[in-house]
């Protein structure tokens, strides 16, 4: 716990900060020690400080402050009087800011008995006009007894201590975890679920119930006592279904909350709803955030990556509490970054969702290759896929399909017991569309979507499978020689996932003016995501030298190493009756991009020949148009 006893010269805030922090057993600091010989001698002069002078002390203090609070917090009596001096000093989320307010007349009286002390008691009017009252905080009259003041502020602290820093509504699988995982960092958390006899009933209850133990979690299913129990300004994050929902709990909320409150939408809304909530409770004074969270029930409980945009502001009030339950990077630094305006967190995660459908679908590929072609048995491919994941190829998904291919259930393969029917929740489709939007090339990460489509067509498969026959031939090829093939083939698809979806990402935020840094995106993607991976690492370095990966001279080495195996894995895949749509989709990608002169020029002179649509010429300047009278 850190306070920061704060006011103009003369109204007590040494006496008053040293028998606090002897009541509360904390270590003392008087900010006047920290300036420098410099300072304190124009100080004495009565020379007011300018922003020069008071900067480097103000962040020698914020440093301070970040160890003290380590060591369990402490007491520091510093004038502060300016808003922007407070920012600086608000380093960590635990503090308490304590203004001793008093007349002109009653200071000026104190600073005539003062001796010995290097402010000049000229600098009270200079100071006096600096001095910005917030709305936060506590403001404490210095018209009574020391003892009396001090009584004060410890009933307040006493009070606030037993409120929540932070807030969750929504206590779903993703929204417990969060929750559990914020409640082991000592932060005070209200966690919510809505009442709904017969249905949803004291949910949050049974949180702590199921997890006993942690004194600092509150739980509720009435939503004003649940606001009550949140410190101001409040931060509440919402883990709850996108769509309607979410829009129905914010006018829920709207009553209670006031001017600087900040509301997190940690779901998977779509990008263009979060702007336009950004936008209405910006009107209204409230700050939001759209966040991504990936890493499922287990990133969430541990650390998972956030991907928070919308207002700065709201953002770095935040920060701290998000922070603590992220996952770290290699470097231990949290994945976690502010991404951008509007709905640009949430534009992210849909992205970062739509290469994981690629990823798990290439997966699934290469996977029924291995079992139906070369006619291995899983626990085989399970082995392969493990000597992979020593090199370059190591990822989570990779990793958590070797689980999948070993474990078994009444002696059998608990994976051939699974209906092939894949669900998906709507990222994936959203990405689709906004390619088409803005005109982008998404053909791999289309036709992920588009294979759960088809797989949830199970009846119309069956009958197709009985009218055509599905006789494939398999075990024909020599294992080595295809594994080491299909091993690049599978290394190639991956890089096209990841060029697709950041190809997307550059697009539009070059054209809603976002400045996306995907050298951080990557970074953030590294650890408690679903999509981390050695690859993602090397994006890291890769996006800080180009925005365009398959341009990157890395990137151009490996493919045009890999070119030819993905090249043959699909030909070979197709002619014995293989369904390959992201394999496949992947060389004609690849190959279109690296296509100086395509057929397309076919396209156009069909265009202009049936609905006159013009074409341009090579041979003549750009943006002049040409019609021609094709039918002689």
């Amino acid at each position: 716990m850190i306070v920061i006893v704060y006011g103009v010269t003369g109204c007590g805030k040494s006496t008053i900060g040293v028998a606090l922090a002897n009541t509360l057993k904390l270590p003392f600091y008087d900010g006047d020690h920290f300036h420098p010989a410099s300072n304190k001698k124009k100080m004495n002069a009565g020379i007011p400080l300018t922003d020069e002078d008071r900067i480097p002390w103000l962040e020698n203090l914020a440093n301070n402050i970040l160890d003290w609070n380590k060591k369990g917090g402490a007491v520091l009596a510093c004038s502060a009087l300016n808003e922007k001096y407070r920012k600086i000093l608000k380093v960590v989320p635990d503090m308490h800011w304590v203004l001793l307010d008093g007349s002109k007349s009653l200071i000026k009286s104190r600073l005539g008995k003062r001796v010995g002390h290097f402010m000049n008691p000229a600098l009270l009017d200079s100071q006096l006009a600096t001095l910005e009252k917030p709305d936060y905080g506590w403001r404490i009259s210095i018209d009574k007894k020391p003892e009396k003041i001090v009584t004060e502020i410890l009933k307040k602290i006493n009070t606030l201590e037993n409120m929540s820093e932070f807030g969750i509504i929504g206590m779903g699988v993703m929204g417990k975890s969060l929750a559990l995982n914020l409640a082991d960092t000592n932060t005070g958390i209200s966690i919510y679920n809505r009442h709904l006899a017969g249905k949803e009933e004291k949910i949050a209850e049974k949180v702590l119930e199921e997890n006993p133990g942690y004194e600092n979690m509150k739980a509720f299913d009435q939503l004003v006592p649940f606001l009550e129990s949140l410190t101001s300004p409040k931060k509440i994050m919402l883990m709850i279904p996108a769509g309607t929902a979410v829009d129905m709990q914010v006018e829920e909320l709207l009553p209670y909350l006031e001017a600087g409150d900040v509301l997190i939408d940690g779901g998977n809304s779509f990008y263009k709803d979060t702007t336009k909530r950004a936008a209405y409770l910006k009107e209204k004074e409230i700050l939001f955030l759209g966040a991504g969270v990936s890493g499922g029930e287990e990133g969430a409980r541990k650390g998972p990556a956030i991907m928070p945009g919308g207002s700065k502001e709201g953002y770095d009030l935040v920060a701290p509490f998000l922070e603590k339950i992220a996952a770290k990077d290699y470097r231990g630094k949290p994945c976690l970054t502010y991404v951008g305006p509007e709905g640009a967190g949430h534009f992210v995660k849909m992205v970062h969702n739509s290469i994981e459908y690629g990823e798990m679908q290439v997966i699934a590929e290469v996977y029924y290759l291995m079992r139906y072609y070369l006619d291995l048995a899983p626990d085989r491919i399970a082995a392969i896929f493990e000597t992979w994941m020593e090199g370059d190829l190591t990822n989570y998904l990779l990793e958590i399909t070797i689980d999948i291919l070993r474990k078994e259930e009444d002696g059998g393969l608990l994976l051939d017991k699974i209906l092939d029917q894949a669900a998906q929740k709507g990222t994936g489709g959203w990405s689709v569309n906004t390619a088409l939007e803005y005109g982008v090339p998404y053909s791999g990460l289309t036709e992920a979507v588009m294979a759960r489509n088809i797989s949830s067509r199970k009846a119309f498969r069956m009958i197709a499978s009985g009218m055509y026959g599905s006789e494939k031939l398999t075990g024909i090829e020599e294992e080595e020689a295809f594994l080491d093939k299909l091993q690049k083939a599978y290394q190639a698809a991956r890089i096209i996932n990841h060029e697709t979806g950041f190809s997307l990402m550059l697009e539009v935020s070059e054209k809603n003016k976002w400045e996306l840094n995907f050298s951080e995106i990557a970074r953030i993607w590294t650890n408690g995501c679903i999509i981390r991976s050695f690859l993602m690492e090397e994006l890291v370095g890769i996006f800080k030298e180009s925005s365009r990966l398959i341009l990157h001279d890395e990137a151009v080495r490996a493919l045009k190493g890999y070119q030819n195996d993905l090249s043959y894995v699909v030909g070979q895949a197709l002619q014995h009756g293989f369904a390959v749509p992201v394999l496949s989709s992947s060389i004609n990608y690849f190959l279109s991009c690296i296509t100086g002169h395509s057929a397309a020029n076919l396209i156009q002179a069909q265009r202009d020949y049936f609905g006159a649509h013009t074409y341009q010429r090579i041979d003549r300047d750009p943006g002049e148009s040409f019609h021609t009278q094709w039918k002689k």
